[in-house]
């Protein structure tokens, strides 16, 4: 049993958001351009290049979420684009289950924005052409790991990566794994959320009509 004693008292961690306001005005019609001006001034705050970085949650077959943090790679008006290893957990959850949510959190902004929408599999000619724009380096490590699943050992998987360098050498760019490709995550909603004092957020929600529209609304905090 743990020591109450040596834990952090969480209860007295806070402080107030005070950095910006949201209102309906300040938005974009079009939720991928108001999400590309949040982005670049991420960027321009000095997150980059980790701006890019986010939250992708999925279900698997048994009810359990699971989430990890990806990069985003492509951004248009179809939706948000990252790669993986398709016998990854994320993938296989998104095989199972095509609803996903993504999570953009810009803490020092006192900012974020929340996806909600379902996944889409990529082409094999979108999955090469990205992934053999990558640093070689990542290229052999995509094919080396078998990734989620066990290992024995960190040398294990420094072998495998040895053992993929002697079997591609040079300089040109590996093939593409049959096991790696890409998802578009095709928006229904998309949450901007701006930190306010006294808890008191601003969130508006962008969500698709059928007519491919959308309508933005607020929530309470």
């Amino acid at each position: 049993m743990m020591d109450e004693d040596k834990l952090m008292n969480l209860q007295d961690l806070r402080r107030e958001y005070s950095q910006g306001t949201l209102d309906s005005g300040d938005l974009d019609p079009s939720p991928f351009k108001q999400f590309n001006q949040w982005l670049e001034q991420a960027q321009q705050a000095g997150f980059s290049p980790d701006a890019s970085a986010m939250v992708v949650a999925t279900v698997g077959d048994d009810g359990q979420p699971s989430q990890r943090m990806v990069l985003l790679k492509q951004l248009d008006e179809r939706g948000f684009v990252f790669f993986t290893n398709l016998e990854s957990r994320k993938a296989r959850e998104i095989q199972h289950n095509p609803r996903t949510s993504l999570h953009f959190p810009w803490h020092p902004m006192e900012r974020q924005v929340i996806v909600y929408g379902q996944a889409e599999s990529l082409s094999v000619d979108d999955a090469r052409r990205y992934f053999q724009s990558r640093p070689r380096a990542s290229q052999i490590a995509a094919w080396a790991s078998q990734q989620s699943r066990k290992v024995a050992s960190r040398a294990a998987l420094e072998q495998a990566v040895a053992d993929i360098e002697a079997r591609y050498p040079g300089e040109e760019p590996l093939p593409l794994p049959e096991f790696w490709g890409g998802f578009r995550v095709v928006p229904q909603q998309i949450e901007f959320w701006q930190g306010r004092r006294n808890r008191l957020h601003d969130r508006l929600v962008y969500t698709r009509q059928d007519n491919d529209a959308w309508q933005i609304e607020r929530l309470q905090p």
